[in-house]
C-alpha cells in the first residue's frame, strides 16, 4: 500500500500542514462544566505526537445560553475555558500539528441521560430537532442575531490565541443544519423558505461574521452532511444542481473548505457518478475539500456507538480516489481515538501494528 500521496504538505491561507491527515471532531464531554483541562491538552498533543497533521478539535460550544445539552462538552468562551484552549493549541503546536477548533451551537436537542438542562430552553429555527419533535424555543430574529454574533467571537478567539484555522460545524442535525432542513426549519421569515438556498441564509450569515472577525487570511472550515441522526439516507441536496444551489453562496460566503461527512467515503453521492461528497462538493465550487467517513476501518461509526467493533481495512480505495484529485485531505476519526500512533504506523507502513476500534475507546481519553 503506496502511501505517499496522504504524506505531502497542505497550505491554503494561515494553514500549513505537513501531510492530509485530519483528526476528526469527535465528541468526548471530558471538560467538566465545559472546561477543558491538563487531560484533553495531552489527550490531543498525544495524536499531533503521533504525526496528525491538522487536529479538529471535538466539538466546543459558542456563547449562547442554550447552546449545549452536555455539561461536560468544552466551551469556546468564557476565560476558564480558552484559558484550557490556550493550553491545547500551545501542546499541539509544540509537537508539530496544525489545530483549529469546532465551534458549534447545538440547537433544539433530545435532554441529556445526565439530567442536565441548560439555563434556558433549548433554541432553534423552528423549536423542532425532528419533524415531531417539539424539545425548545423557536428564535427570534435578535436570537439569531446573537447566535452568528457568537459564532464570530468564538472564531476571533481562535485566531487570536494562535490555531492555524477554525470550523463551523454545520452539519449532522445541530443548529446550523436544522436550518438547512426543511423538516426543522418551518419560518416564514428571511431564515425559512421552500428552497435549500432560501433556508442556507443563516450559515451564509454565519460565515460572513466568522470572516468578518477573522479576516481574509484565516482559513474558514464548514462541515456539512447531508444524512440527518433522524434519517441516515437523507439527501438535502438530492442532485448536482440542488447541491451546486447550495454550495455556491456558502463559498462565496468566505468557506475556504468544505468538510464533508458520510458514513462511508466510498459511497458515491449520484446516480452516474462514484464521486463521493467531498468530490461533488470540490468539482462544483473548486474549493479544497475534506473527506471522511469510515475510513481505516471496516465498520462505519454510527454502529460503533451501539457496541459494534471494526477491524483495520485497506486504504486502497481512499488512496485511488486522493490521486485522482477527488479531495484534498482526509479526516480520520476512530482510529485516532483508539491509537494516537496510527498515523507514524500508516507512513512507517506498520500495518501489523494497526489496532480495531471498540467501544470501549469512547469511555476514556486514550494515551496510548
Amino acid at each position: 500500500m503506496n502511501t505517499d500521496s496522504l504524506f505531502r504538505p497542505f497550505s491554503l491561507k494561515s494553514l500549513n500542514i505537513k501531510n492530509r491527515i485530519v483528526m476528526a471532531p469527535m465528541t468526548r464531554s471530558f471538560s467538566p462544566n465545559g472546561i477543558p483541562g491538563a487531560d484533553v491538552a495531552a489527550y490531543y498533543s498525544k495524536r499531533a505526537a503521533g504525526e496528525v497533521g491538522l487536529i479538529l478539535s471535538e466539538g466546543t460550544v459558542i456563547d449562547r445560553p442554550a447552546s449545549s445539552n452536555d455539561a461536560n462538552v468544552p466551551h469556546f468562551h468564557g476565560t476558564e475555558a480558552l484559558a484550557g484552549w490556550q493550553q491545547v493549541i500551545n501542546e499541539v503546536h509544540a509537537n508539530g500539528a496544525a489545530m483549529g477548533p469546532q465551534i458549534w451551537h447545538m440547537g433544539i436537542m433530545d435532554n441529556h441521560h445526565s439530567g442536565w438542562l441548560p439555563s434556558t430552553p433549548f433554541e432553534g429555527p423552528s423549536g423542532l430537532n425532528r419533524p415531531g419533535f417539539n424539545n425548545g424555543n423557536t428564535m427570534t430574529e435578535a436570537d439569531i442575531e446573537a447566535a452568528i454574533m457568537a459564532y464570530g467571537a468564538a472564531a476571533a478567539a481562535a485566531k487570536r490565541m494562535g490555531f492555524d484555522t477554525v470550523e463551523i460545524h454545520g452539519a449532522h442535525g445541530y443548529l446550523i443544519d436544522q436550518f438547512f432542513w426543511e423538516g426543522t426549519n418551518l419560518r416564514t421569515d428571511i431564515y425559512g423558505g421552500k428552497t435549500l438556498p432560501e433556508r442556507s441564509r443563516f450559515a451564509m450569515e454565519v460565515v460572513k461574521e466568522v470572516r468578518r472577525q477573522v479576516g481574509p487570511d484565516f482559513a474558514i472550515i464548514l462541515r456539512l452532511s447531508q444524512w440527518k441522526p433522524a434519517d441516515y439516507d437523507f439527501q438535502l441536496a438530492k442532485t448536482p444542481q440542488e447541491m451546486e444551489a447550495w454550495l455556491n453562496p456558502l463559498a462565496d460566503a468566505g468557506v475556504d473548505i468544505f468538510h464533508c461527512s458520510q458514513r462511508r467515503f466510498w459511497e458515491p453521492e449520484f446516480e452516474g457518478s462514484d464521486l463521493n461528497f467531498a468530490g461533488w462538493a470540490k468539482k462544483i465550487t473548486g474549493k479544497a475539500t475534506i473527506t471522511v467517513g469510515s475510513v481505516g476501518l471496516t465498520g462505519e461509526f454510527l454502529k460503533a456507538f451501539a457496541g459494534e467493533s471494526s477491524e483495520p481495512s485497506s486504504l486502497d480505495e481512499l488512496i485511488r480516489r486522493m490521486d485522482r484529485g477527488d479531495f484534498d485531505l482526509v479526516a480520520v476519526g476512530r482510529p485516532l481515538l483508539s491509537d494516537p500512533n496510527w498515523v507514524t504506523k500508516i507512513k512507517e507502513n506498520r500495518v501489523e501494528e494497526l489496532i480495531g476500534f471498540s467501544k470501549d475507546a469512547l469511555g476514556k481519553l486514550v494515551m496510548d
